[in-house]
């Protein structure tokens, strides 16, 4: 995944827990159905996966060369 044209990016890796998740969640909220958004977290974001699943998003997720790990996330298509 190259960098994304996402809507919104949540730059998560200095953040403590729950805080990215909660973040993540509120952006999620407010995320049209054509919008994107990029989460760049210090690891991989497993929990995050199963809200996505459960709450109708698809998601793609790379792990960069400095160990970030950055999830992609929209709707899921019609």
């Amino acid at each position: 995944m190259k960098q994304p044209a996402a809507d919104i990016v949540i730059d998560a890796r200095g953040l403590e827990p729950p805080e990215p998740m909660v973040r993540t969640m509120e952006a999620l909220d407010r995320l049209a159905d054509q919008q994107k958004l990029l989460v760049l977290l210090p690891r991989e974001p497993y929990p995050l996966y199963r809200a996505l699943e459960v709450n109708g998003f698809s998601w793609q997720a790379e792990r960069r060369s400095d160990g970030t790990v950055a999830v992609l996330i929209e709707h899921k298509k019609k």
